[in-house]
């Protein structure tokens, strides 16, 4: 049985940290570990395996006075970032196939953005994430070992438009949309806060990630 839990607001190597326990566990044979991680980090740009640095357009001095960390991740792909507002998908879970699971995380979440009337949400996997039109809703990355993923997905509820301009996400020159941005185009209401859409979002993940 896959559990959910949503974290907070929690730095990002706190939280790659703790995936890793729950994978150690796994491999260790607890049935139990399981788990899908919701979260929330503070400002961070990540690079991936493959990132390349100048992706980021701005320097150290200019991240400190943005309050941004840059730090290295094990994930897969380029660079990204994340913070306040965006919603960030953990599952530490066995994969069988990679694109399988991506696509059933990624209709998980294309559900609760139609839930909230934004419809037309889907998973693209070349380049890989939740568009939305010509618009990339969400991204992700992952780390395999041994069978078992950490990290994730960073879907943009309500991130501020202003945070990309720090970087070329995952090196691409195309437009980056939050929940909060796709409803406002719409003429509907702004997307629940985190932690409701975290409390719609957990069980549904479990259900389409459960074997």
């Amino acid at each position: 049985m896959i559990a959910w839990r949503w974290l907070g607001r929690v730095g990002h190597a706190d939280a790659v940290a703790l995936q890793e326990a729950h994978r150690q566990a796994i491999h260790a044979g607890d049935a139990d570990a399981a788990v899908v991680l919701l979260c929330e980090h503070p400002p961070v740009i990540t690079l991936g395996q493959s990132a390349d640095r100048g992706h980021v357009l701005i320097d150290d001095d200019e991240a400190a006075r943005r309050g941004v960390t840059i730090t290295k991740a094990s994930r897969g792909g380029d660079v990204t970032y994340h913070g306040p507002g965006q919603l960030m998908v953990y599952p530490v879970v066995r994969v069988r196939s990679v694109v399988a699971f991506l696509e059933r995380v990624a209709g998980a979440l294309a559900a609760e953005c139609a839930a909230v009337g934004v419809d037309g949400a889907r998973f693209e996997r070349d380049p890989a994430g939740l568009w939305l039109g010509p618009a990339k809703l969400a991204a992700c990355g992952l780390h395999l070992a041994r069978g078992v993923a950490i990290h994730g997905w960073a879907w943009n509820v309500a991130t501020p438009p202003a945070a990309w301009s720090a970087i070329v996400p995952c090196g691409l020159a195309v437009p980056q949309m939050s929940l909060a941005e796709a409803c406002a185009a719409r003429g509907l209401p702004p997307p629940p806060p985190l932690d409701e859409l975290a409390a719609r979002l957990g069980p549904r993940l479990v259900a389409a990630l459960e074997p």
